[in-house]
């Protein structure tokens, strides 16, 4: 799996992982989805964001609770 869309700086949110550098954090954009919030109620709270934004902060946090730890540990380095 390959994440394109994520983004970790440890000069940004404190190198938490982000989308697309634009200091929104996935952990964000995964709590909203979890508190069900629609797609376009997130997209209007966040209007930089897109759709397969939110789609990849999805993947993303599957992945690091899963057994996709040295990808996301490859996005941590970058």
């Amino acid at each position: 799996m390959k994440f394109t869309r994520i983004t970790v700086n440890a000069k940004q949110v404190g190198g938490v992982p982000c989308i697309r550098g634009l200091r929104i954090p996935v952990a964000t954009v995964v709590g909203m989805v979890a508190e069900e919030m629609s797609e376009a109620d997130i997209l209007a709270a966040y209007p930089d964001l897109e759709r397969e934004d939110i789609h990849e902060a999805l993947r993303y946090a599957a992945c690091a609770s899963a057994n996709c730890r040295s990808l996301v540990r490859e996005i941590s380095r970058r």
